[in-house]
């Protein structure tokens, strides 16, 4: 195949574009980059004739989509999975996110190595040497995390302009506050093709809004560990070892505490429902579906190739997971030792004779009172509201302190890390802006992704009206779905539901590339062999496995039922797979007997 022509569509010369955080368009190659192009590949050509340390200079020079991804990844949705992911597990569940990153680059580099070997879209790979079943399940779960995603990162923003900023805080301010958003994310995806110094301008701003966060609570751990009382290192180095038991039993601090509970039985479900949800929303962002459909079309606009291969893999590996384990490390540090089975000053002792509650939010007041409230109906010790209220302050401290650390937390309490570093009115509005230059960074990227998957559905150049028509759809179901389909006071909560079906759809894309992988008809020669297909085979199927497991984990612990009916959420979702399944397996058949 000549280089940079797409097997069954028109010849389209690929260019790096401009970008916003990863995401590129299609656009005519000049001579210029043409020349670039051809002159990093002998760069990497000459460095692989001399060794591997040469090979490694040229692929730290070289690297980009990996940084990119890096960029994707430390937004909202990780932000939020690594806070709750502190709060509910402590450091025991140090070792969830880079686990899971880990096999993500493992598929994602899989995804690189077949995109860069064949030169055929990934979407069109598929439906013509799989299955249309995967391409189309691929593509279509790609747009529809697009749009489900946009709506945590709507509430986010909405939620620190709010509480954190103090904007907006009048009747019908939650409207303008994400009429804003949509407004300021559509300008900028609008001129994105436009460029200009009010661009670029724009741009550093929102990355250094992004990373402002970031580094705050690389400071927060800072200034934790060299503190008087230190941070717990020794625990905290063995809460990366691996815990699959934490999705059958709660984490260890929580679980001394069920123990000395009046009601074992139902804190334990409940924590351990908790944590099930908290860890398939932390495993969920961190690598999401629609980063695997951006990655490896960005790698083609870039004009790579076979001869990238390699760089691709070190890029994935340093640039995407070295900066996403340091980050969220510090964030779930932070949180643990915040809030992990530590409740406010004041909030269990709130209904003790002479307490003092004047430090203790209403709003968090009411949530520990309704979480009791539920403990004592669930186990037959009250059957009204006044007989629990009269029941609170006699219940055994481990009741109590559950119930707090069971609290969802809004985003001006999780901005309270940041007080041993700055704060009160400082660590307020630093959390604020980090967060909505996330939420804003990210409703732009999946508008973008969007835009181009619509395209490629049809079959179009990503440019014209219906590109624009598919950016502009996250930005609508964000900004209505946030405000009238999830309500309630903790909109950062979003996060964590959402996240859930994002790790439903995850296996799609795995399975679909594990297929790729292996498929001798597309790769030829390029297919591993041998101790490399067995390594490849081995990481892949881990991966594959982790991720069913994480889909399986969200569908069956999910209780809630369709509006009106008994008929439940989980039931329907298991069907629908069937359903994918039974299909393909058809397409599969027909296919081997034509």
């Amino acid at each position: 195949m000549a280089s940079g022509t797409l097997r069954g569509f028109p010849r389209y010369n690929i260019q790096p574009a401009r970008c916003i955080q990863g995401v590129f368009h299609i656009r005519q190659m000049s001579d210029e980059n043409q020349d670039k192009a051809q002159a990093q590949e002998q760069m990497i050509l000459d460095a692989q004739s001399k060794g591997s340390g040469e090979t490694i200079k040229t692929y730290v020079k070289l690297s980009g989509p990996g940084w990119l991804q890096s960029a994707i990844t430390l937004g909202g949705g990780s932000l939020a999975g690594s806070l709750y992911l502190g709060i509910i597990g402590g450091y025991d569940m140090m070792w969830l996110q880079p686990l899971m990153m880990i096999f993500g680059v493992v598929m994602l580099s899989a995804i690189s190595y077949v995109t860069l070997s064949t030169g055929e879209r990934p979407f069109h790979a598929l439906n013509n040497h799989v299955n249309p079943v995967l391409g189309w399940g691929w593509l279509i779960a790609s747009m529809m995390a697009n749009l489900v995603w946009a709506m945590p990162q709507f509430s986010l923003g909405t939620a620190a302009l709010q509480q954190n900023l103090g904007m907006f805080n009048f009747e019908g301010g939650k409207q303008v506050a994400c009429l804003l958003l949509f407004i300021v994310s559509t300008v900028i995806v609008l001129m994105y093709d436009k460029g200009g110094l009010a661009y670029k301008i724009f741009d550093i701003i929102l990355k250094l809004m992004v990373g402002l966060v970031v580094v705050s609570f690389f400071l927060v751990i800072l200034a934790m560990a060299t503190s008087e009382a230190g941070l717990p290192w020794g625990r905290i180095i063995m809460g990366f070892i691996p815990n699959p038991n934490l999705l059958f039993e709660p984490a260890s601090a929580l679980k001394e505490l069920v123990a000395q509970s009046s009601a074992k039985e139902y804190w334990n479900e409940v924590v351990v429902s908790a944590q099930r949800d908290r860890m398939v929303a932390a495993a969920a962002t961190a690598v999401g579906i629609n980063m695997t459909f951006l990655l490896p079309y960005s790698m083609m606009k870039r004009g790579w190739n076979k001869n990238f291969r390699g760089l691709a893999i070190f890029d994935l590996s340093t640039g995407l997971f070295v900066p996403f384990l340091l980050a969220t490390s510090c964030v779930v540090i932070a949180a643990a030792t915040q809030f992990h089975a530590n409740p406010e000053p004041g909030l269990i002792e709130v209904h003790q004779a002479g307490a003092d509650v004047s430090s203790v939010p209403a709003k968090t007041k009411e949530a520990y009172e309704k979480n009791l409230n539920a403990m004592l109906k669930a186990t037959g010790q009250a059957a009204t509201p006044e007989e629990a209220a009269a029941k609170w302050a006699t219940l055994p401290e481990a009741d109590r302190v559950i119930a707090s650390t069971l609290i969802q937390r809004d985003a001006f309490a999780l901005a309270n890390s940041l007080e041993k570093l700055a704060g009160k009115g400082i660590s307020q509005t630093v959390f604020g802006v980090g967060v909505v230059g996330m939420a804003v960074s990210s409703i732009i990227i999946l508008m973008l992704i969007n835009g181009f998957a619509l395209c490629e559905m049809v079959g179009e150049k990503s440019a014209g009206m219906l590109y624009k028509i598919g950016c502009i759809l996250p930005g609508i179901t964000g900004a209505i779905g946030a405000l009238y389909l999830w309500k309630g006071d903790t909109l950062f909560y979003l996060a964590v539901p959402t996240s859930r079906f994002g790790m439903v759809l995850l296996p799609i894309a795995y399975i679909a590339f594990f297929c790729l992988m292996n498929n001798k008809k597309l790769l030829g020669d390029a297919l591993p062999q041998g101790r490399a297909k067995t390594v490849w085979n081995s990481l892949m199927g881990i991966a594959v496995v982790l991720a069913c497991i994480g889909a399986a984990v969200s569908i069956l612990n999910d209780k809630a039922a369709l509006p009106g009916t008994e008929i439940m959420v989980k039931h329907l979702a298991m069907g629908l797979i069937g359903i994918l399944v039974v299909v393909a397996l058809i397409i599969q058949f027909k296919r081997s007997t034509d």
